[in-house]
């Protein structure tokens, strides 16, 4: 599957699926959205997905990236307190 989201920071590409794969609670980062739209209740499948809502894939997408900022900012914080 293309990735269609340009990450500033190429490198940091595989620390962001780790990242992804750690907060959905699954082994392969790009199953983690199949794991979150299986909590969310949407019905989303590999392949073609032109039916899907557009509401019902922002709970997904909104679902990961929240919870990565999330994590992200915990982690930075943490990494700030132990420099103190």
């Amino acid at each position: 599957m293309a990735r269609r989201n340009k990450i500033l920071v190429p490198e940091a590409r595989d620390g962001l699926d780790q990242l992804k794969a750690k907060i959905s609670n699954s082994q392969d980062p790009n199953q983690a959205k199949y794991e979150v739209a299986k909590e969310q209740n949407v019905s989303l499948k590999e392949g073609y997905n032109g039916e899907l809502k557009s509401k019902d894939a922002g709970k997904v997408g909104g679902q990961i990236g929240g919870n990565m900022v999330r994590e992200l900012v915990k982690m930075a914080q943490q990494n700030l307190g132990d420099k103190k």
